[in-house]
């Protein structure tokens, strides 16, 4: 099997220990244990009542019930048996893909969007169509182009909402015909959800409750800034659990019980992460949207409060070139653009803490200046 580097994760593999000002991330500012611990109000006493009581073997395999449980309240319609742990979305995505992808499948793949959604499908054999976002439409693809992409042996579009790296969602009337597209043909939509719009988060949809063959992935790493602990998951109808289960087997086995434990406890108090995410969000956004208006060599279509922008910047160099010399000289990391294979933007996240983005976004706009 061949397949290309994963470009964001070579470049961040590489570069971000080194940075003093990381504004390159797509998570939530990342909470540390004491803050995720008091979240009960009683100091972690609630997770560790719990935990005292677990014997570390290898837990519940597909996760805990009270896992499946938290995470189908995220849903309509999702029975809690049809929610898989999973390492993460990544491992999610990968599932997905693995275990309904064979040689000589037709997919369709937003692009660009997360890497996995199309090279993972392509080193398994399959065609891959990219099916372009436009940033003259706000990063929205066309569904005319999907109407002539679409073939009657259609197997799987992958999309991913909201968007990395350009933070764009796409709204329920848009999915609605991506999926009557899809239902035509029978084709599966795989769905990575790993990002909430923390403006609206009540107006999202997920794929998994608007069409059956609906694939929804999603974990806690962004949304619910607790990436270190590894939990994702995948939502589907129970024919696809079942496909899923078989594979899953060669892939996991189970994500531990110390993580299963903590994930359970954080969806448990979803509403004071949501909250505290959703100050730092809302408050990021305005300080970015500030520097957006006063920064002449940035522009950006701004993305709907996820953690994740896609900015373009004027700069006659090498955009990676760029962001080598701007991390060695000043600190400040940023993903270069053309790891999405978009150069002359850079993935930009506002959502570190505010001092952290604050200086990011002062020290990049003195390393502009040379350009001027």
């Amino acid at each position: 099997m061949k397949i290309a580097g994963f470009g964001v994760e070579e470049w961040l593999n590489k570069w971000e220990k080194s940075a003093t000002y990381d504004i390159s991330q797509s998570t939530i500012s990342s909470m540390t244990m004491q803050e995720a611990l008091a979240l009960d109000g009683h100091q972690g006493a609630e997770f560790y009542d719990m935990l005292d009581k677990e014997k570390m073997n290898y837990g519940w395999i597909e996760g805990s019930p009270e896992f499946k449980a938290e995470v189908a309240k995220l849903y309509a319609d999702v029975d809690p048996e049809n929610i898989l742990q999973t390492n993460g979305a990544t491992g999610a995505n990968h599932l997905a893909l693995y275990a309904l992808i064979e040689p000589g499948d037709h997919v369709i793949s937003e692009y660009p969007s997360y890497q996995q959604l199309y090279d993972i499908p392509k080193s398994l054999g399959a065609t891959v169509d990219f099916w372009h976002i436009h940033e003259d439409k706000q990063w929205y693809p066309d569904i005319e182009e999907l109407k002539a992409l679409i073939r009657p042996d259609t197997k799987m579009i992958c999309l991913n909402n909201a968007n990395n790296p350009t933070g764009t969602l796409l709204d329920e009337a848009f999915l609605k015909q991506v999926v009557a597209l899809a239902d035509q043909v029978g084709a599966y939509v795989l769905v990575d959800e790993v990002y909430l719009p923390l403006d609206h988060p009540e107006a999202f949809t997920s794929i998994v409750d608007l069409y059956d063959r609906g694939i929804a992935t999603n974990s806690l790493s962004k949304t619910y800034s607790m990436p270190g602990i590894r939990i994702g998951w995948t939502a589907s109808n129970h024919e696809v659990a079942d496909i899923f289960r078989k594979y899953r087997d060669y892939t996991m086995i189970c994500a531990g019980v110390f993580n299963d434990l903590m994930a359970t406890y954080i969806l448990k108090h979803r509403k004071q992460v949501l909250a505290r995410n959703q100050q730092l969000v809302l408050n990021n956004l305005n300080i970015y949207r500030q520097w957006i208006a006063s920064e002449p060599r940035a522009s950006v279509v701004m993305p709907q409060a996820v953690s994740t922008s896609f900015p373009k910047l004027d700069v006659p160099d090498d955009i990676e070139d760029f962001c080598v010399r701007l991390l060695k000289e000043t600190g400040v990391l940023l993903v270069p653009g053309n790891r999405f294979d978009m150069p002359g933007h850079v993935r930009l996240g506002y959502c570190a803490d505010e001092a952290t983005l604050k200086e990011g976004l002062k020290r990049l706009s003195v390393f502009l200046r040379q350009y001027d």
